[in-house]
């Protein structure tokens, strides 16, 4: 296998440091609009660099990555860029005729005129729509493959498969108790990601209605997180796992929840108030005369780098899956988990946490595809694929996953889940 990533940041770096451990591939050029910053996360590989190379590519240019993946001979695109290059990288691996991965899929647009009830455009239309031709050149397109989305939806296929006859509700459920020294503010993920995310309409699936949207930071609840963790306010936001999980699975009601925090959400409120949320650019005096920026590429510029923040952070990360439904008979509730403490994770491969344990889920499933244990053609989710393999191979990583069984409802419905 030869491997064409694209984005050299806090993730890309990570997958390099992490596939360098593993023989599964061949060869993998690690490709950045920043040269410079591809060449670093080369270098910083040492001795365990020798199957990479570092080249500059805009991730924009379609043609241009078609070019590079030529001119490398590779079979496979990992996209580890922001959300906004998803379609000219997509674009341009099928035009090559190679496999593609990404992490986050084509983005939204809010309904024009009922953002917070009905759905406009949503997460990965711009994908899925184009399946048949990627069936039609027999290539993959496995798409929300970080590990939310990505490892969260092998949960709910695991739990699908081996843990419930029938699924009334899953909830993915994100939370940390991470802590920057040093920092007012710090996200320990792109800002750019985050805002787009959070602030954008919360997209909810329930079997009798489909998908429908509500206003940003709904439906709050306190979902105790395993392994120290503990309990930590969840809040509605929008999340590819709710756009995926019902394609493939049936469940009652699928929703992703998110620790924010009431700081978090103060300063979301704010930014978007003050209009710096949005990407179209505004025009400003400079230095030089008058420039065209972007608000929200400003707010990430003001903001320290998350991945350099590593050293300075401490506390874990948790994503999992909550589900709730039957098994012979009987009422049964479990969390699905995966949790990585930022000591261990800068200790084993100078990466911190929360990038680390995005990072690790794609090149999990890149071996998975390289062994022929996962395959297929089209635009697919990682629901479409065994979840067994995936799990054993996260645990050889040395990252091994967990599952608490909740204390199931004494009597009635619930909408979310409990502390135990």
């Amino acid at each position: 296998m030869r491997v064409l990533l694209v984005g050299a940041g806090g993730v890309g770096t990570a997958i390099t440091r992490i596939a360098a451990r593993r023989p599964f591939f061949e060869h993998m050029v690690v490709a950045d609009y920043d040269l410079a910053r591809a060449q670093a996360a080369v270098t910083a590989l040492g001795e365990d660099g020798h199957r990479f190379a570092a080249v500059r590519l805009d991730a924009s240019d379609t043609d241009g990555v078609r070019g590079a993946l030529a001119e490398h001979r590779c079979d496979v695109l990992l996209n580890a860029t922001d959300p906004r290059f998803v379609l000219s990288l997509f674009d341009a691996a099928l035009a090559r005729g190679a496999h593609y991965l990404d992490m986050a899929m084509s983005l939204s647009r809010p309904h024009p005129t009922r953002p917070y009830e009905e759905c406009g455009v949503k997460l990965g239309d711009a994908q899925f729509e184009r399946s048949a031709e990627w069936e039609a050149a027999d290539r993959l397109a496995l798409v929300g493959m970080g590990v939310e989305p990505g490892l969260s939806d092998v949960f709910a296929r695991y739990a699908a498969d081996v843990l419930f006859d029938e699924i009334e509700e899953i909830g993915v459920r994100d939370g940390a108790n991470l802590v920057v020294d040093g920092h007012d503010f710090a996200p320990s993920f792109s800002i750019w990601t985050t805002i787009e995310e959070c602030l954008n309409p919360p997209v909810v699936y329930e079997a009798d209605r489909g998908w429908f949207t509500t206003p940003p930071f709904s439906e709050p609840e306190v979902f105790d997180f395993p392994e120290g963790i503990g309990p930590v306010e969840c809040v509605n936001v929008e999340h590819e796992e709710v756009l995926l999980i019902p394609r493939w699975l049936k469940a009652g009601r699928v929703t992703f929840k998110y620790g924010l925090g009431d700081e978090f959400i103060g300063v979301l409120r704010t930014l978007h108030k003050l209009g710096l949320d949005r990407t179209e650019p505004v025009t400003v005096d400079g230095g030089g005369g008058r420039v065209a920026v972007s608000p929200r590429d400003v707010v990430a510029a003001c903001l320290p780098d998350p991945a350099g923040l590593g050293d300075s952070m401490h506390g874990k990360t948790c994503a999992g899956t909550w589900v709730r439904g039957t098994k012979d008979g009987r009422s049964r509730e479990v969390y699905l988990y995966h949790v990585v403490d930022n000591q261990w994770s800068m200790r084993e491969y100078g990466s911190q946490a929360v990038v680390w344990q995005t990072a690790v889920n794609p090149v999990a499933a890149l071996e998975l595809i390289a062994s022929g244990a996962w395959h297929g053609s089209g635009v697919l989710g990682p629901e479409a694929m065994p979840p067994r393999p995936f799990l054993d191979l996260l645990t050889e990583y040395g990252s091994p996953w967990g599952m608490r069984e909740e204390n199931p409802p004494a009597s009635g419905p619930v909408s979310g889940p409990k502390s135990p």
